[in-house]
């Protein structure tokens, strides 16, 4: 039984003013390789959709040891990464673990809680949320719904699929799990709580 973790990379960070949110600095080095690096500490094989129009991001990840799928049509949305990284997953993946790289404060512990619950429950889809109960990511799908992730359209995700199958929540310490940072002022507003 393995676990797959996926990092939908292929953003084009649009509320950024010209910024690369995933190229933002934190602890020195860049925020996706921070967590890629922090995704294959859990020792589970790791994929990062790509874009080609950024190649720093590109770049930055080279020297990791992980699967990076071309999206071909990231402008399509979260949906478009998800969908490139299922179709890139091979046979033996049994469920899959959707990270997005720009929730900063996830860590390896969290990832390896989320992996945990999966193991205990491996037929469901397991989100993450926040210590309140507010629901956060990572998420957690079964293969069994590979195909159905292999569908999404937009820029909602699987936020239908969660929906229409609901989910069993895993909670994380503090607000880890809906931390994201979407734009400067959120990511002036992290640095200046971390200070």
């Amino acid at each position: 039984m393995t676990c797959a973790i996926l990092l939908p990379a292929a953003g084009a960070s649009s509320r950024m003013d010209g910024r690369d949110k995933l190229l933002e600095i934190v602890d020195g080095k860049p925020l996706l390789v921070r967590q890629a690096l922090r995704a294959l500490a859990t020792g589970a094989p790791v994929y990062v959709t790509t874009r080609h129009d950024r190649p720093a991001r590109i770049a930055a990840l080279d020297s990791l040891d992980v699967a990076q799928v071309h999206v071909a049509d990231p402008d399509q949305g979260l949906s478009a990464s998800i969908r490139a990284g299922v179709a890139a997953l091979p046979g033996d993946v049994t469920a899959l673990l959707v990270l997005l790289p720009d929730l900063p404060d996830i860590e390896t512990a969290d990832l390896h809680t989320m992996i945990a619950a999966q193991v205990a429950a491996p037929d469901q889809i397991l989100r993450a949320t926040a210590q309140d109960g507010t629901p956060g990511h990572p998420t957690i799908f079964p293969r069994s719904l590979f195909a159905a992730l292999g569908t999404l359209t937009g820029d909602t995700g699987a936020q239908v699929l969660l929906r229409k199958e609901g989910f069993t929540p895993v909670p994380l310490l503090g607000n880890r799990a809906i931390t994201d940072l979407d734009t400067p002022k959120d990511w002036a507003l992290w640095r200046a709580a971390r200070d």
